[in-house]
């Protein structure tokens, strides 16, 4: 795959010269475009041979466009906060909004380059960071953003050249990087896996430009040029059509039974036994989540349910016996401006705790699939493709040794108006209800077949859902509390 790029491309001075101040007025009005549009943002990953001049063409690019609308960062040794999370946390926390540019060097193709050149990785653990990229790539690529990915290469000739012009160069030689040093005695490996990585990684959605580096005028109007036309492109494309998902029809019931009505909703709790149990599961929270053993992980639990389930009051028994620093509470409303310019797993991914933290979400990105899919704010198409989205989310969750919890508390709809007309009735809990708890009672059929999709869809092996029949608020207080603990204990005898 690298052929072309170690014949010697080169541009010379005069061409160069004249080519220049077009490109960059045509790259700094579609810059400004693209802020104005704000329909989609870029990601630039940076790969390639060392010395090959990807840091100088981005340093160009600066200098051509406007570096506010840019920015560029350099993933290299992991700091202790993104080594306490699933790898892909450090690179969703710095993705760019609409509208503007993030280049990334050092990115997830560089680690599992460097892992497998040194012998950390094996090549199925390649091929699995290599998939996992491309499902990443791909969901971005669904919520707009356009992406490309740069390798810079330089042949291993030219490589030695021009290490052995600087080292002896007392004004130049500070050019000479350890990594170069290191490249050149690894170049063979890196370039075969390399080639391996961008077979396996170059798609219609995001596909790689390989780009030789040893002329830099040649390298510079050749990267100005692929990213000028790439943004062109999609600025003059119209909004996508949205494609026919396949789907089956949304009532699959056929026999009118439904997973929520199948809950036995009629168990109870006595008074005594509630507070007996209520307490002793508090206990076993508190003792497990100060067990030294949970240093090395994370909790992750999740709450949703019908409105008025009691989800509220069933968080405050989780976290009543709980020293405040041990837990967070991350509340979901309707995205923010600045979370509707991300893709939409972004403000989920910034909340992930991290080793030995204990983050509890009120609603979640199940959202996407609920409300967004019965209330029309998403298609057909974003919400189909969500349940992969989320499981791979959730997968990447589980292999960074976070324990990750999920409860649907269901009522019936008797229990539901109940409580909404107490709700109303009662001065300190008035708040409790609106005017769309009202409007969500017309649509409880189609909530309750969108929540069956759900669980059936995503209730895995590794992030099971729990239903707890929540008629009765202290027999689902009670539930939840023994699920989570139950779910901690086994995470701490699987070590």
């Amino acid at each position: 795959m690298f052929e072309s790029a170690e014949i010697g491309h080169s541009i010379d001075k005069d061409t160069y010269k004249s080519e220049v101040p077009a490109l960059r007025e045509a790259l700094l009005q579609a810059q400004y475009r693209l802020r104005d549009q704000a329909r989609f943002p870029v990601l630039i990953l940076i790969n390639g041979i060392e010395g090959a001049g990807k840091g100088e063409t981005i340093k160009l690019l600066n200098e051509w466009m406007d570096p506010r609308l840019i920015r560029v960062d350099s993933f290299d040794v992991p700091t202790d906060e993104e080594l306490a999370r699933p790898l892909a946390w450090r690179y969703w926390r710095r993705l760019p909004p609409k509208g503007h540019t993030g280049i990334f060097f050092g990115n997830w193709y560089s680690k599992m380059l460097q892992d497998r050149v040194h012998g950390h990785i094996s090549k199925a653990e390649l091929a699995l960071a290599i998939d996992r990229a491309q499902r990443l790539e791909r969901m971005l690529c669904s919520e707009g953003m356009l992406i490309f990915k740069f390798w810079f290469h330089l042949s291993k000739k030219r490589m030695f050249k021009r290490l052995d012009s600087l080292k002896d160069d007392p004004l130049h030689s500070w050019r000479i990087s350890p990594l170069d040093w290191q490249q050149s005695k690894t170049y063979d490996k890196f370039v075969r896996y390399g080639e391996l990585v961008l077979r396996r990684s170059s798609r219609d959605f995001a596909p790689w430009y390989v780009i030789e580096g040893s002329d830099e005028r040649y390298r510079s109007l050749t990267a100005g040029r692929i990213l000028l036309e790439g943004l062109h492109a999609a600025l003059e494309a119209n909004e996508q059509q949205t494609v026919q998902p396949h789907a089956a029809p949304v009532e699959l019931n056929l026999d009118r039974r439904s997973l929520l009505g199948s809950l036995d909703l009629d168990q109870r709790l006595s008074k005594d036994a509630y507070k007996e149990q209520l307490v002793q599961e508090q206990a076993r929270l508190s003792q497990l989540l100060r067990d030294r053993r949970m240093r090395k992980r994370g909790v992750l639990a999740v709450f949703e349910g019908h409105d008025a389930a009691g989800k509220g009051s069933a968080i405050r028994r989780v976290t009543g016996a709980l020293d405040p620093r041990l837990y967070r509470i991350v509340q979901i409303a309707a995205p923010s401006e600045d979370e509707l310019a991300q893709p939409w797993l972004w403000r989920f991914w910034r909340n992930v705790p991290g080793r030995g933290e204990f983050t509890i979400f009120d609603r979640s990105w199940y959202g996407r699939v609920l409300v967004e899919r019965v209330e029309g704010f998403c298609s057909p198409d974003e919400w189909l493709r969500a349940y992969t989205e989320i499981n791979e989310f959730e997968e990447q969750l589980v292999d960074a040794d976070i324990v990750v919890a999920k409860f649907w508390l269901s009522i019936d709809a008797d229990t539901q108006l109940e409580r909404f007309k107490e709700r109303e009735e009662t001065p300190h809990k008035r708040f409790k209800i609106t005017e769309e708890d009202w409007r969500n009672r017309d649509k409880w059929d189609d909530y309750d077949h969108a929540v069956a999709d759900m669980v059936d869809r995503t209730s895995t092996e590794i992030a099971p859902w729990t239903l707890v029949e929540a008629n009765d608020k202290r027999f689902a207080r009670v539930k939840v509390l023994r699920t989570l603990n139950d779910r901690l204990q086994a995470a701490l005898e699987d070590g």
